[in-house]
């Protein structure tokens, strides 16, 4: 009968636990040479042991240990309080008395403001600008459900967390998540709002400059060159004026608007550092896309225009192919059926097939042209959209833990063999100490022999690595993106219909407007913090 004695350190939370989840084996755990023969009959053997239940048991006995010391403690911390802990309990407690107050101060703030917005949101300029600056809505709804809902993700998880470390170390994970990413956010907008609120009238005067540029050197001059010979191109004269025309009367007419409005861009960068300062980037970065999809309204307005002429066209001239073809479109059945046409119809298709495939080079360039301009600032919009969910789903304390004690991310569990005996004797030349891998379906009772009666070894954890905590994150923020995103933009560009600026990236989940006494949130937030100092 053969036995086994593993040893393992401790489960603690805040030090370590074990956990069955596999990832990639770390090189580190890998044997340096051939295993022996035992090892490989031991994977070939039925499983005796459910190594699920056995973990469990370890983090939950572990746990419970810690959770009766913790309370034996409390009971006698009456009798053997020193004056330092005195000290520090008061401290936490005017510190929670302090974060409730203004907590409950900002609270009160946030709830007279959706008061007031409820009041006017049928009005048509708050629906107005509800689509104007749709994403700055979005991020600030977020950003006021995080405010307002932190005291609930800091309360306790109740006992299921307690009774087992690998479930209180997620549950803490989970619980200081949200503040986590929210620090991250307000410290990034800190750094880039002060930059950007010292140098003000520099990033003004930089901005102007670059709407001029963008506006005579590449709208103006582009439209003027081609109402000419562009590339060498011979285009109809007359199409090209007229399509010229209308171009550059659009991009005068928005110039003209913005001159009137160009004394707010101080006040505009102004508001962003402020904003960003106080709430974070993602809302400044988000009233930058808003801001964008505002200040390019002329070019997005003269793409939908050449993208519908242009689409027309085609489609006009697809249906006269298929003339010449003796087909015609079915569209209750969505097939193609034989028609017979008549001579006129062949005579007149002919004659509007010349016309459209002869003036289709002169509406291509132009919708080349403006599909350019406004892919790029699809592009730019899509770029800023992807760093804003970035941030949002970076999770920074998991980043931090992983520096500072890697230990606290177990992926699996290896043993090593620190001794062996067979009959009374040592054996040294299977049992050395080494390091062998063992996934969780492979402990089992060894009986592979007579030889070894002994068997006992350290059980060890493996270790994630930093792609493997945080790859999972950003994989799910990109989880809501379509595969053929890029091949419906580039048949979309192909056939004249408008590419979306959006890539639809994930954003935290939308929560209910918390409608609540403020007393009764006062205490919520209180008990919150003084949770935190208990855990």
């Amino acid at each position: 009968m053969s036995t086994y004695v593993i040893l393992y350190e401790t489960p603690s939370y805040g030090g370590h636990h074990f956990s069955l989840h596999l990832w990639n084996l770390s090189e580190q755990v890998k044997a340096p040479f051939k295993r022996p023969k035992w090892v490989d009959e031991l994977h070939q053997k039925k499983k005796l042991v459910d190594l699920d239940t056995v973990i469990l048991a370890i983090n939950s006995a572990a746990a419970a240990k810690i959770l009766f010391e913790r309370h034996v403690a409390t009971r006698r911390s009456f009798v053997w309080f020193s004056i330092i802990c005195r000290l520090l309990t008061f401290m936490w407690q005017l510190l929670a008395m302090s974060m409730a107050s203004l907590s409950t101060l900002f609270y009160i703030i946030l709830q007279l403001l959706h008061s007031l917005l409820s009041s006017i949101s049928q009005s048509w300029m708050y629906i107005t600008a509800a689509k104007i600056f749709n994403s700055t809505l979005i991020h600030i709804r977020i950003r006021c459900c995080q405010i307002l809902y932190w005291p609930i993700f800091l309360q306790e998880n109740g006992l299921r967390c307690l009774s087992c470390v690998e479930y209180a170390e997620k549950a803490a994970l989970h619980k200081h998540s949200m503040w986590s990413s929210l620090f991250l956010d307000v410290l990034l907008g800190n750094l880039i709002g002060v930059a950007l609120l010292y140098n003000a009238e520099s990033a003004c005067l930089w901005v102007m400059n670059f709407a001029n540029d963008i506006t005579n050197n590449l709208l103006r001059t582009g439209c003027v060159w081609l109402m000419g010979v562009p590339a060498g191109f011979k285009l109809n004269t007359e199409l090209a004026g007229v399509l010229g025309m209308i171009s550059l009367n659009a991009i005068q007419i928005w110039s003209t608007l913005w001159v009137f409005v160009g004394f707010l861009s101080i006040y505009v960068i102004k508001g962003l550092a402020i904003s960003g300062i106080l709430f974070g980037m993602t809302i400044p970065a988000a009233l930058i896309i808003d801001i964008l999809l505002l200040a390019t309204l002329h070019v997005s307005s003269l793409h939908w225009l050449l993208s519908g002429i242009y689409s027309m066209q085609i489609q006009a001239l697809a249906a006269l192919w298929r003339l010449f073809r003796g087909q015609k479109w079915n569209p209750l059945r969505q097939r193609l059926d034989s028609y017979d046409y008549t001579v006129k119809q062949h005579v007149l298709g002919s004659l509007l097939f010349t016309l459209l495939l002869l003036l289709l080079p002169t509406t291509s360039v132009f919708y080349i042209f403006f599909s350019i301009l406004n892919s790029s600032i699809s592009l730019l919009c899509i770029l800023i959209e992807v760093i804003i969910s970035v941030i949002h789903a970076t999770p920074c304390i998991k980043i931090f833990l992983w520096l500072v004690r890697r230990r606290r991310f177990p992926s699996g569990i290896w043993f090593e063999i620190v001794s062996c005996r067979s009959n009374e004797i040592d054996s040294p030349g299977i049992c050395c100490p080494d390091k062998v891998d063992s996934p969780s379906e492979n402990l089992q009772q060894n009986q592979s022999g007579e030889k070894s009666s002994i068997l006992v070894s350290f059980i060890h954890s493996n270790f994630s690595s930093i792609g493997e905590v945080v790859l999972p994150h950003y994989r799910n923020v990109f989880s809501g993106v379509s595969g053929s995103f890029v091949a419906k933009s580039i048949h979309g560009v192909l056939t004249g219909n408008r590419v979306s600026s959006s890539l639809g990236t994930s954003l935290p989940p939308p929560l209910p407007w918390m409608f609540i006494p403020y007393k009764d949130y006062w205490h919520l937030c209180y008990d919150s913090i003084l949770a935190c100092c208990r855990t």
